[in-house]
């Protein structure tokens, strides 16, 4: 059986002149299908959750973004702590997406 990992790379909306810039914060919308995540200190990983939620481990980044309160760092998130998942992956990297759009539009690029 071939696994395919699905990617998609958010750091090509952040180049410039083909210079990274910076990757700005933006908050994504909750939606009523969205999931809930235990978090345990020494057994939960970001990119194990990802896999868990998407089936691919790229999308830690995107649990972090709809868990603001933890600062962006997956070290931050305490023991047991209650971690709101994005879902599904498609509709959520869209509601990023926008996000990051309207950001350009309030701040430009």
């Amino acid at each position: 059986i071939q696994l395919i990992m699905r990617y998609w790379n958010r750091y090509t909306d952040f180049l410039v002149n083909g210079q990274q810039t910076v990757v700005p914060f933006v908050n994504i919308p909750s939606k009523p299908s969205d999931k809930r995540f235990i978090f345990r200190t020494g057994r939960s990983r970001l990119d194990k959750i990802s896999y868990e939620f998407y089936e691919s481990p790229y999308f830690g980044w995107l649990i972090l973004a709809a868990n603001p309160k933890y600062g962006g760092l997956e070290s931050n998130i305490p023991d047991n702590a209650l971690l709101f998942i994005p879902f599904p992956l498609t509709n959520s990297l869209q509601d990023y997406k926008a996000a990051v759009e309207n950001h350009f539009f309030y701040y430009g690029r």
